[in-house]
């Protein structure tokens, strides 16, 4: 466990370091669940700069960090649904993807919405029930020409 903790709104400067723990965390914590063809052509998610940006400017984007160093980040898309919750590699499992999920469930509770929902990999699946998130199905997506295998979860608040 981590104490000091920082949560802010993410800012374009945090761009290198937001897309970097995107890369390396699929790379690195997805490829338990997901093959060598799958975790690259997510991971290269990472190289869409505009998209990024886009997302930081029109979504409710948080980052988590410890000092200087950007730990993890999240962000929420139509007021209610977790777009992206992702930890750096070398901090997972110590309370930082917890801090920023129960932010962004009181973040769609002041947006007027009972629900938050999102789209979930295998590997982080264990992660949302331990938080009490339900399945609300399984579903396959596909990327680049790859079949991916998640889950839509959703909590009532």
């Amino acid at each position: 466990m981590i104490d000091d903790i920082e949560i802010r709104e993410a800012t374009l400067d945090d761009l290198p370091e937001i897309t970097s723990i995107f890369r390396d965390t699929i790379l690195a914590v997805n490829s338990r669940d997901y093959s060598e063809a799958q975790v690259k052509a997510w991971s290269s998610g990472a190289n869409d700069i505009e998209k990024w940006e886009e997302r930081i400017k029109k979504t409710y984007f948080i980052v988590a960090h410890v000092g200087e160093t950007i730990v993890g980040f999240s962000y929420l898309t139509k007021g209610y649904y977790l777009d992206g919750l992702f930890v750096h590699k070398d901090f997972q499992r110590r309370t930082i993807a917890s801090k920023l999920l129960r932010i962004m469930e009181s973040k769609v509770s002041i947006n007027g919405f009972d629900t938050i929902k999102s789209d979930v990999s295998i590997t982080a699946l264990d992660f949302f029930d331990s938080h009490f998130y339900e399945v609300e199905k399984k579903q396959k997506k596909s990327l680049k020409g790859l079949v991916f295998e998640n889950y839509i979860v959703y909590k009532d608040l």
